[in-house]
């Protein structure tokens, strides 16, 4: 907390304790500090309920010398979702809040509630400010929101291959033998493996990208590595491009698919890879 309030950051107070807490960390550093009060309208997460927003507002305006309190905002659960109905009347409470909030402040403060879905399919809910997540990415939040802006995935997962070697059919690939070679064919072993965040259950169901084809997943995805089917004939080379997650030519491996094999959400797809694996900001 001490180095947070150093540095200037605006902070979430959700409670009194968390406020108090707050108020004498500042005071210690020497500094007034900047939040953001957060309300539970229909989250259930962190924040203050709405009932008692207003008295915690009052709490920080007169006994909190060392806390300014800037902004109010909320959370909305369910703005990716086809139906608008319950947003727009969480949205319409939130706001009644936020007019009482600043009567107490005394003065016009920052106000937000608008996650992705709300950016896209809520206007009522923008507010002084938006906290996009999941569309830095360039993804829609859920197929069912409104597609209002125009994304274009921002993300992708390259490796290369790192060893070649024809196999006779008959033989085994990986852990468990799960999956025999129908003939001879080529097999490519890439440096990618669910450490990485290339997740296990794609073994002998996923798919990469290499120099525009599609090749096929086999055998078990290891910790380290997997390994792909590169059929009886093959021009891939050690040290080639090998795309898990993005395109490659005309062929596109999107996150909307790996959520699906995976049975989740396109932002665990996103956050399942990890520290470990390099990241190369390529700017426009």
């Amino acid at each position: 907390m001490p180095a947070a309030l150093e540095q200037g950051l605006t902070l979430a107070v959700c409670d009194p304790d968390n406020a108090d807490a707050l108020e004498a960390a500042a005071g210690l550093v020497g500094s007034k500090a900047s939040v953001h009060l957060k309300v539970d309208t229909g989250m259930g997460r962190i924040g203050v309920d709405p009932a008692e927003a207003l008295d915690l507002a009052r709490h920080l305006v007169r006994s909190c010398p060392n806390l300014s309190l800037d902004g109010v905002f909320t959370h909305l659960p369910v703005s990716d979702e086809a139906d608008p109905g319950w947003t727009r009347e969480q949205v319409a409470r939130f706001r009644g809040l936020v007019d009482g909030i600043q009567d107490v402040v005394g003065r016009r403060i920052l106000a937000h509630s608008s996650n992705s879905g709300a950016v896209l399919g809520h206007p009522e809910a923008w507010l002084d400010m938006v906290r996009p997540g999941i569309m830095a990415y360039g993804f829609y939040p859920d197929a069912g929101t409104p597609r209002t802006v125009d994304l274009l995935p921002g993300l992708s997962f390259q490796t290369r291959v790192s060893f070649l070697k024809k196999v006779a059919a008959g033989t085994s690939i990986g852990y468990g033998r799960t999956w025999v070679a129908p003939e001879d064919t080529w097999i490519a072993t890439i440096p990618a493996g669910y450490a990485d965040g290339f997740n296990r259950l794609f073994s002998n169901r996923g798919r990469v990208l290499i120099d525009g084809r599609s090749y096929p997943i086999v055998g078990r995805v290891c910790m380290d590595q997997s390994m792909v089917n590169l059929g009886p004939e093959t021009s891939v080379k050690v040290g080639d491009t090998v795309v898990l997650l993005g395109r490659s030519g005309e062929e596109e491996i999107s996150a909307y698919e790996w959520a699906e094999k995976l049975g989740t959400i396109t932002y665990e797809v996103t956050c399942q890879i990890n520290g470990r694996v390099e990241r190369v900001y390529d700017g426009y």
